[in-house]
């Protein structure tokens, strides 16, 4: 299935500098094109797409291998269960996407580290609100629907930016039908 079926565009919001706290980079064994990456986020209402770093940004050399997902709390969508970004290990295999498409590539490591954060609000044209914490830095970018890949740290209100839309409620990252509230 191709990624243009699931992913959506969102509203950036609110642009919010949140303090210190653990973040998570995983670099995979192969290396990722510039529009490859991860679907992350604050909660099962939604994510938001963090590309690879696949690019030269301010003070950082590229790294096609890597996606800093952000804060080690937040869900991985995988098209078969969430996770925390803080369960997945080395030696696993996660699903990448990009307008082209998606594969499966393996995990080489995770790397944990205490980075500054920023939360990234945004409401789908439905109003619903989904948010990702990603590292504070030049090096994370997004995918905004007319700029391209756009770092976090140039990310604007109003900017619409790479999204999926879910529904909420998830036990041990299976989808499970209950009353559920996040936020």
């Amino acid at each position: 299935m191709e990624e243009s079926a699931k992913t959506t565009y969102v509203e950036v919001v609110e642009i919010k500098q949140v303090g210190e706290g653990m973040r998570v980079c995983v670099d995979f064994i192969d290396s990722l094109q510039e529009e490859e990456g991860l679907y992350i986020g604050n909660t099962g209402h939604g994510y938001l797409k963090v590309l690879s770093e696949n690019r030269q940004s301010e003070g950082y050399p590229p790294r096609p291998f890597r996606i800093n997902c952000g804060g080690f709390h937040q869900y991985l969508y995988q098209e078969k269960a969430s996770q925390y970004l803080q369960e997945i290990k080395s030696g696993e295999s996660l699903t990448v996407s990009s307008p082209q498409g998606s594969r499966s590539i393996s995990i080489g490591r995770v790397k944990i580290e205490r980075r500054p954060f920023i939360r990234v609000t945004c409401q789908s044209d439905e109003g619903i609100i989904v948010s990702a914490t990603l590292q504070s830095s030049t090096s994370v970018y997004v995918q905004e629907e007319e700029k391209g890949a756009v770092s976090v740290l140039d990310l604007k209100k109003r900017d619409r930016i790479a999204g999926r839309m879910d529904k909420p409620g998830r036990h041990l990252g299976k989808k499970i039908d209950e009353f559920i509230e996040e936020r």
